[in-house]
């Protein structure tokens, strides 16, 4: 008896002995899995902290995403972080929003060996350069003469700040309109910009809006003239004495590019569409009577007489916008009535200067200070073609426009909406919307 219950012991103990090794794996593989768990977490945790990123977090804004206005018409944010460290100044443009977006990269190297041009290569020497010239523009360019006056320093801050304003404004319509657009500088690009190489600016030709005036006076500080009355029309605009930008090389074109001051002048667009007309239709000119305007009244005119369709005189502005608004036009566009936005490219090039012809004594002669020209030179204001002629205003421009159908000037006003935008000018009617 006593030896069959030792023997019942025993055999329990053998049975354990036979089931604990899978108990003792069980127990391992529990106990190792979480660890591996454990340091898993902490892995990610530390991965998390060194990146800088907060769970939950919102993705970063594009530079395409303008701040919106809320319902109530709260007052809105003004100008990110970035763009306040680099110009510390104050809109006076209340209604416009500023974006938050990063400044247009500059074309990639694979984008400029497509073209057939070479970048150059790019030093940290030369980065720093770089910035250096840009910052000391930017606090040269608002600078006023320390002989000014208290009054007229105040009207020169004043306007500095107006013309800062216009920059914001250009860039947060071009981050609004054209972010998509390419960034690729070609010479079709910078065929209207004539260079000044002494003061070292540039200038971009915007027809109808002050352009013979600055031209003579890019003539005198190249040192071609004595004074701007001494200079013709014709010497102007046919003589080929000032230099345009796409006549350098790749590199002479972006060297002046990043370091010469880039101005533009623009002009109510419906008001420069009618001096434009005014100029090239109501006046002899053989030229624009030839190309322009025979092909105009040949499709536009229903009974047009031998005479018109032989010369091309007589253009009225009702068939002259016809023209314009056609999509299928006999004959292609001018830079007369071109957009600025087509021919000066304020979205692939940073302007410093964004003058305006309404304001473009002023502005021009505050310009020649900032740049240190001779103190006898100011911008002209002489009109050299078709003198006799009424300046074009504001009234003589709806008196023009009474002779369309609202249609008509709300599809002008379409056509010619980037400058609109970009120029910050009001609707120049009240049916347009």
């Amino acid at each position: 008896m006593l030896w069959l219950k030792w023997r019942m012991v025993l055999g329990s103990l053998f049975a354990w002995r036979r089931r604990w090794p899978c108990s003792l794996w069980f127990l391992l593989l529990f106990i190792a899995g979480t660890f591996i768990v454990f340091f898993h977490q902490q892995d990610l945790s530390d991965t998390v902290q060194q990146q800088g990123v907060k769970l939950g977090s919102t993705p970063r804004q594009s530079r395409e995403t303008l701040s919106t206005k809320d319902k109530d018409g709260e007052k809105l944010d003004v100008i990110t972080d970035h763009l306040t460290e680099e110009h510390n100044v104050s809109s006076p443009i209340p209604p416009m929003q500023f974006p938050n977006f990063e400044r247009g990269k500059q074309p990639t190297k694979h984008e400029f060996i497509k073209q057939g041009v070479e970048l150059p290569p790019v030093t940290p020497k030369s980065r720093k350069n770089f910035k250096t010239r840009a910052q000391t523009h930017r606090t040269n360019s608002v600078a006023p003469s320390p002989s000014a006056s208290s009054g007229s320093m105040d009207k020169w801050m004043k306007l500095a700040r107006t013309l800062e304003a216009r920059r914001e404004l250009m860039r947060a319509m071009c981050a609004k309109y054209k972010s998509h657009t390419s960034r690729t500088i070609t010479r079709e690009h910078v065929r209207m910009i004539y260079v000044e190489d002494r003061y070292k600016l540039l200038y971009c030709e915007v027809p109808k809006a002050g352009c013979s005036n600055w031209k003579r006076t890019l003539m005198v500080l190249a040192g071609l003239a004595s004074d701007t009355r001494s200079i013709s029309h014709d010497t102007v605009h046919y003589k080929n004495h000032l230099k345009k930008l796409d006549s350098f090389d790749y590199n002479g074109i972006m060297h002046r590019l990043q370091t010469y001051t880039k101005v533009v002048f623009a002009r109510e667009p419906l008001e420069r569409l009618v001096s434009a007309y005014r100029d090239k239709f109501e006046n002899p000119n053989r030229h624009y009577h030839t190309v322009y305007g025979r092909p105009i009244i040949a499709k536009y005119r229903t009974h047009p007489s031998p005479e018109s369709l032989s010369t091309g005189n007589g253009v009225t502005f009702t068939e002259f916008v016809q023209y314009l608004l056609d999509v299928h036009r006999p004959v292609g566009m001018d830079i007369h009535w071109t957009l600025v936005d087509n021919l000066c490219h304020p979205c692939l090039i940073d302007y410093n200067f964004i003058g305006k012809f309404e304001n473009m004594q002023e502005e021009s002669n505050f310009l020649l200070r900032l740049m240190k020209a001779p103190r006898n030179l100011t911008l002209p204001q002489f009109k050299d073609r078709n003198p006799k002629d009424q300046k074009t205003s504001s009234e003589i421009t709806g008196k023009y426009f009474a002779q369309v159908s609202p249609w008509q000037r709300q599809r002008v006003y379409d056509f010619f909406y980037m400058d609109y935008q970009m120029f910050n000018y009001s609707k120049p009617f009240k049916d347009i919307h």
